[in-house]
């Protein structure tokens, strides 16, 4: 993205709505990590696979902030990873979740329920405003 497109309101819109979703994202993951830890403390099994994957998604969501941030300030590079991150994530998350014995059917409905916000973004860095802003080169 070039300073020209910092100003383009259609991609400074979607950008911000990444923005947004993103957010969602993080604090639908902090709720999953929450809902872990009470179902844990309530005397229920609660596996390795679910702590750690509750415990790293809030991480990955603030990495995933700064990378749309960086974005919206310009970088093509932070773009590409931010676009290429909103569709692998989804797929490697609830593809496991799906995985027979992995973790249980709650779970793996929260986990997806996180995902949606990650799911537009995967949208809207493929529309046309942001396709516009960050044009492939080569």
């Amino acid at each position: 993205m070039t300073k020209k497109t910092n100003t383009q309101p259609g991609a400074l819109k979607a950008l911000a709505s990444a923005r947004l979703s993103i957010t969602l994202y993080g604090a639908l993951s902090g709720a999953a990590l929450l809902a872990v830890i009470a179902v844990a403390a309530t005397g229920h099994s609660v596996n390795t696979f679910m702590w750690v994957r509750a415990v790293l998604l809030p991480v990955i969501a603030y990495v995933l902030l700064r990378i749309t941030t960086a974005a919206a300030d310009g970088s093509r590079r932070a773009f590409e990873r931010m676009s290429t991150l909103a569709v692998i994530m989804p797929i490697a998350i609830i593809g496991v979740d799906l995985i027979p014995g992995v973790c249980p059917p709650w779970y793996a409905a929260a986990q997806a329920l996180c995902m949606l916000p990650v799911i537009r973004v995967a949208f809207l860095t493929r529309g046309a405003a942001l396709r516009t802003a960050f044009p492939k080169t080569g």
